[in-house]
């Protein structure tokens, strides 16, 4: 059984972080795993972040509310939920992510948890799993799925390089460059290509015509 892993903020939605960041007016909150490789020190980081200016979940889900996919974000995932089971691999948390699914046409995600005081304090958060994403790709060839993936940060790498196909889509330079093996694109249609050619699917039937537009970054 082939499963297509897609990365979320990056990929199908503007990153989280960034926007709050904009929206809160601490520029130093935009600051991500596409520069970061290690997310314990980069969570930590933000959530001392937070608590020096007074902000919580709730500020931060008031920005989630106004995030919207990427353009072409929901009819490429609806092509390739045609071509094949999908599931969105994310180190983001279940109370950032909910509303984004909504918007997406409820796919499967496997994301991580936060810990939030009653006053709305993040004090914590919680992993599903060490090193989750590739974890979860090997959890998941473990028991006869062929996985297939894509994403554009740091913390993406593990579940490509453990898939039997995967890609970079719109990752910074920095990344690429590092990665010259991992096959690389910048719009919807080329990324559907990809994962059309490493499913071996007839590119002339079964998938719908999606845009271009939306060559925005994030990550």
């Amino acid at each position: 059984m082939k499963l297509c892993c897609l990365d979320l903020e990056g990929v199908l939605v503007p990153e989280i972080w960034i926007a709050f960041a904009d929206a809160s007016g601490i520029p130093a909150l935009r600051r991500t795993t596409r520069e970061e490789p290690d997310y314990d020190r980069l969570m930590k980081w933000r959530l001392s972040v937070l608590r020096e200016h007074g902000l919580g979940l709730r500020e931060i889900q008031e920005v989630i509310a106004g995030i919207a996919p990427l353009p072409g974000a929901r009819d490429f995932l609806d092509a390739l939920r045609a071509l094949s089971q999908v599931v969105i691999l994310s180190d983001t948390f279940e109370a950032f992510a909910s509303p984004l699914m909504r918007k997406l046409g409820m796919p499967t995600i496997l994301c991580n948890s936060l810990v939030v005081s009653e006053s709305g304090e993040i004090l914590d958060y919680r992993m599903r799993c060490e090193d989750s994403k590739r974890s979860t790709v090997r959890a998941l060839q473990s028991v006869g799925c062929e996985t297939i993936a894509a994403g554009d940060s740091y913390n993406d790498l593990g579940m490509i390089q453990e898939s039997r196909a995967g890609f970079l889509f719109r990752s910074p330079e920095h990344i690429r460059t590092a990665h010259p093996e991992i096959p690389a694109c910048e719009d919807f249609p080329e990324l559907l290509a990809l994962f059309r050619t490493a499913l071996g699917t007839n590119s002339s039937t079964g998938h719908r015509k999606i845009g271009t537009e939306g060559k925005e970054s994030a990550r």
